[in-house]
């Protein structure tokens, strides 16, 4: 992945890892309010960092509706 890049005021930008209904993962600014429909997950750091997370918890790409009529 590519280096951090600064957003501006010369600070590393902040991101935490957000979930939706369908279990579906995302990264959001952490000084941004979540969009609608989406909690914290309780990860929040570089945006590396919160992708490494993504990656190692979200293993079934399928949304979680799917997933129940699957079985």
């Amino acid at each position: 992945m590519s280096a951090e890049v600064p957003d501006g005021t010369g600070e590393t930008p902040i991101y935490r890892v957000v979930v939706n209904h369908e279990e579906r993962y995302s990264i959001w600014p952490d000084d941004r309010a979540n969009p609608p429909g989406w909690a914290d997950e309780g990860t929040a750091g570089s945006r590396e960092a919160c992708l490494c997370r993504i990656e190692a918890v979200w293993t079934d790409m399928r949304p979680l509706s799917v997933r129940a009529r699957a079985g």
